[in-house]
């Protein structure tokens, strides 16, 4: 039973028409719960007998995960927190990196086109509104061999308020007055859109041009002053300048005057007047 006016259920059943039944289906499967520890985890865990898109979203997570483990959380129906399961057959394994950013293109694009918000990418996949955080993208590898199958979890905060964000530096949907904080049509144009980034990549033949060209075009890193930590307490300051085939950040370090390709780091957004 749900009491809180301001946050109804998902409807799954209308769901379940839009994108798995309908003639616009572009999924296998949708399921929504009450709670769970991570929809990530529940897909890996199952991924072996499960279809090609495959979706779980989840009305509450305990324990969710973001990138290096980060824990986060947030009253029940006040996110969206979705997994979704892609299979990859005869994929070059090398590139699949490039899904979780396919993703962020997706996300962006919905936002900007349902919600009415100017939504953007940090690299790698952070979604910001305003420079804040508004969503998070975490994708890890399900099952290996001859049909690489990747899980890839979001999680945008659609009503939180002020006092239920994290940190500071987020935000959430209704904070930034968004024209449609619907879950269930934020869901599907969310789904909808990834599924139709993923068909364009594949009768590309997994071609990473256009898509590299379109991560760029919607990346707020890129042209902006950076600090990039990365392992062994190491750190990188400088422009960012450029996202490269491999979907790695490219910096142009101040002590060196050469770019840097960055495939793993965290990134930070510097004022032009920053050094260190």
């Amino acid at each position: 039973m749900w009491t809180n006016l301001d946050r109804p259920p998902l409807d799954v059943s209308a769901l379940r028409r839009a994108l798995v039944d309908g003639p616009q289906a572009s999924w296998s499967r949708l399921d929504v719960v009450d709670e769970t520890g991570s929809t990530n985890a529940d897909l890996i865990a199952n991924a072996a007998g499960l279809a090609d898109r495959t979706a779980l979203v989840a009305e509450h997570q305990a324990t969710g995960r973001g990138r290096h483990s980060r824990s986060f959380s947030g009253p029940p129906r006040s996110q969206l927190l979705m997994s979704v399961l892609v299979k990859f057959p005869g994929i070059d394994p090398s590139i699949l990196g490039w899904l979780p950013l396919l993703t962020g293109v997706a996300v962006v694009d919905a936002l900007r086109t349902v919600a009415a918000v100017d939504a953007a990418l940090k690299w790698p996949n952070d979604v910001l509104v305003g420079g804040r955080k508004v969503a998070g993208i975490l994708a890890e590898v399900a099952v290996h061999g001859q049909t690489p199958a990747i899980v890839v979890g979001i999680g945008l905060n659609v009503s939180m308020t002020q006092e239920e964000l994290p940190v500071p530096t987020a935000t959430s949907l209704a904070l930034e007055n968004a024209a449609v904080t619907d879950r269930d049509t934020l869901l599907r144009a969310i789904l909808r859109g990834i599924g139709a980034e993923v068909d364009s990549w594949k009768n590309s033949g997994w071609n990473t041009d256009h898509l590299a060209s379109r991560y760029r075009e919607r990346c707020d890193t890129v042209g902006r002053r950076v600090r990039v930590e990365l392992p062994g307490d190491k750190q990188i300051l400088g422009e960012a300048v450029d996202v490269d085939q491999q979907g790695r950040i490219v910096v142009r370090d101040d002590e060196t005057g050469k770019p840097v390709p960055v495939a793993a780091g965290d990134v930070t957004h510097l004022r032009a007047i920053e050094s260190d």
